[in-house]
C-alpha cells in the first residue's frame, strides 16, 4: 500500500517542532540554518509585485462592472468597503491594546538596527515620489507596495473604461494572477524548511522563552475575531433588525466546515444553501456571496494588520499612528482579490513588511501557528460573508424570515 505524504501544515508542524529542538540542543549548528529562512524569504519577495499587481488590475477593472448591475452592486461595494475598513481598524486596536509582539521580544541584527521605522519615516517633499511612480518597472523590482498599487488603480480604471477592447487585458492580466497563485502554492512546498530554519536560529539565539508568547498571541487574535463577530457584526444586524443569533444557527454547519478544514471556500455550497434557507433571496445570494469571497474576507483582513504589527512590535520597532494609516489605507486595497486564495494574505503582509523595513524573518514565525489562526479566520469569513448577503437582501426588500 502506497503511504500517503503528510499534508503542508503536517510538514510545517513538524519543521517547527524540528526546529525547536535543533535550536535548543545544537546552538551553533541552529544559528547557521538562517540560511533557509532566507531562501524561502527571497522567494516570498520574489511573487509580491506580479502578483499584487494583476490581482489588482483584474479586481478593480471587475469593479468598472458594476454600473452592468446597478443599484446592487454599488450597495455590495459600499458596504464589502465599509466591512473591511472596520475589519482592518479593529486588527490594529486590538494588537495595539494587548501587544501580543512584545511577549516574543526577538533582537534585530546590528547591521539592521537602522532600518527601523522611525529611521524611514517620510518628509513632506519626498512624498509624491514614495508614491506616485516615477518608473513603474523599478517601484516593482524594488517590491514598493504603494506605487503598484497606485499605477494598478489607474491601470484597472483605464481597462474598464474602453470597455471591449479592454476585455483581452482583463483576461491577460486574470490568466497572470492564476499563474502567480500557482507559484504561490510551489513556493509554499518549500515553506516546512523555512519555518525550520527559522525557528532553530531564533531558538539558539532567544531561547525557549520565545514560545510563550505564542499562547497570548492565540488569545489576542481570537479575542479580536470574536469583538468583530459579536459586537461589530451583532450591531449592524441590530440596526437593520436581522436577527443575528438566528442567523447564526442556520449558518451553524458552514461555519464548523470552515472551521475544521481552515477554508471558508470549502464552506461556499452549504453557506448558499443556509442563506436561502434563512430567507435571503437567490439572486441576491447567487450575486454578493461569490462576489465576498474576493472583496470581503473578514477574518484574513483582520490578519493582515494584526500580523503587520504583530512582526514590528516583535521586533522593538514603534510604527507611528500615520504609518499605521497608511497601512491600514494600503491593505484596504491590496487585500481585494487575495485575501480568499490560501497563503496568499501572506504574500500581502510580506509587502507590508518590505514597505515598512520591518523584518520578514517574523513572518516565518506566524507560519508555525498560521493552520490555528487560519481556522478562525475561515469561520469568521463565512460569518462576515453571511451578514454581507442578508444585509443586502435586507437592503432590496428581498429578505423574507418566516
Amino acid at each position: 500500500m502506497k503511504l500517503k505524504a503528510p499534508s503542508l501544515i503536517a510538514q510545517i508542524f513538524l519543521g517547527m517542532g524540528l526546529g525547536i529542538l535543533v535550536g535548543f540542543f545544537l546552538k551553533d549548528f541552529g544559528l547557521r540554518l538562517h540560511i533557509l529562512s532566507d531562501i524561502f524569504l527571497r522567494l516570498i519577495k520574489m511573487i509580491i509585485a506580479p502578483l499584487v499587481f494583476s490581482v489588482l488590475v483584474v479586481g478593480i477593472a471587475k469593479v468598472g462592472d458594476f454600473k452592468s448591475v446597478g443599484r446592487i452592486g454599488i450597495k455590495t461595494l459600499l458596504y464589502f468597503t465599509f466591512a473591511t475598513l472596520i475589519a482592518l481598524v479593529i486588527g490594529l486596536i486590538i494588537v495595539n491594546v494587548f501587544e501580543p509582539g512584545k511577549m516574543m521580544s526577538l533582537s534585530l541584527p546590528s547591521a539592521n538596527a537602522e532600518t527601523s521605522i522611525n529611521a524611514a519615516t517620510q518628509k513632506s517633499k519626498n512624498i509624491i515620489s514614495h508614491v506616485i511612480p516615477e518608473s513603474i518597472i523599478g517601484s516593482m523590482a524594488n517590491n514598493e507596495i504603494l506605487p503598484i498599487v497606485v499605477f494598478a488603480l489607474f491601470f484597472g480604471i483605464a481597462t474598464a473604461a474602453i470597455g471591449k477592447p479592454g476585455e483581452i487585458v482583463i483576461s491577460f492580466f486574470d490568466s497572470v494572477s492564476q499563474i502567480m497563485f500557482k507559484i504561490t502554492h510551489y513556493v509554499m512546498k518549500f515553506a516546512p524548511f523555512g519555518v525550520f530554519g527559522a525557528l532553530a536560529a531564533v531558538i539558539a539565539k532567544q531561547g525557549l522563552e520565545v514560545l510563550s508568547g505564542y499562547l497570548y498571541l492565540i488569545l489576542c487574535f481570537y479575542g479580536g475575531l470574536l469583538f468583530f463577530i459579536f459586537i461589530v457584526l451583532f450591531g449592524i444586524c441590530s440596526v437593520l433588525k436581522i436577527k443575528f443569533f438566528h442567523l447564526l444557527r442556520e449558518i451553524e454547519e458552514p461555519i464548523l466546515l470552515a472551521f475544521s478544514t481552515a477554508s471558508s471556500e470549502a464552506a461556499m455550497p452549504k453557506t448558499i444553501e443556509s442563506l436561502e434557507r434563512f430567507g435571503c433571496g437567490n439572486r441576491i445570494v447567487s450575486f454578493v456571496l461569490p462576489l465576498g469571497y474576493s472583496f470581503n474576507l473578514d477574518g484574513s483582513v483582520i490578519y493582515m494588520t494584526f500580523a503587520t504589527v504583530f512582526i514590528s512590535q516583535a521586533y522593538g520597532i514603534e510604527m507611528t499612528i500615520s504609518q499605521q494609516i497608511m497601512m491600514l489605507l494600503m491593505l484596504l486595497v491590496t487585500s481585494k482579490g487575495t485575501a480568499g486564495v490560501p497563503r496568499a494574505s501572506m504574500v500581502v503582509i510580506a509587502g507590508m513588511l518590505e514597505t515598512f523595513k520591518i523584518p520578514a524573518e517574523g513572518l516565518l514565525l506566524l507560519l508555525g501557528i498560521d493552520q490555528i489562526l487560519d481556522m478562525g479566520r475561515s469561520a469568521t469569513n463565512v460569518i462576515g460573508n453571511a451578514v454581507a448577503t442578508t444585509v443586502v437582501s435586507k437592503w432590496e426588500g428581498e429578505l423574507v424570515i418566516n
